[in-house]
């Protein structure tokens, strides 16, 4: 069994709850393709497509939305 990585979606603040939504959004890329050569060959069509730059920025909207809510919103 592999080791956890993703104990819990508790972070301290919304900054690490940010960074984290990009980390997971990262790690959903290289679950979808593994293959770093190929990642590479592809970011060439995507890093100039603003369209496809905004489609990434949703992607990680979507993880902080869901881990905003499971810290509740970081309320005091």
């Amino acid at each position: 069994m592999a080791e956890t990585w993703l104990p819990s979606l508790k972070t301290a603040g919304p900054q690490e709850g940010f960074e984290l939504a990009a980390k997971l959004a990262r790690l959903g890329v290289k679950l979808t393709q593994p293959s770093a050569d190929v990642r590479d060959k592809l970011r060439a069509n995507y890093e100039q497509d603003s369209a496809q730059l905004i489609a990434s920025s949703q992607v990680i909207a979507v993880h902080f939305q869901t881990i905003a809510a499971a810290n509740g919103y970081w309320r005091d």
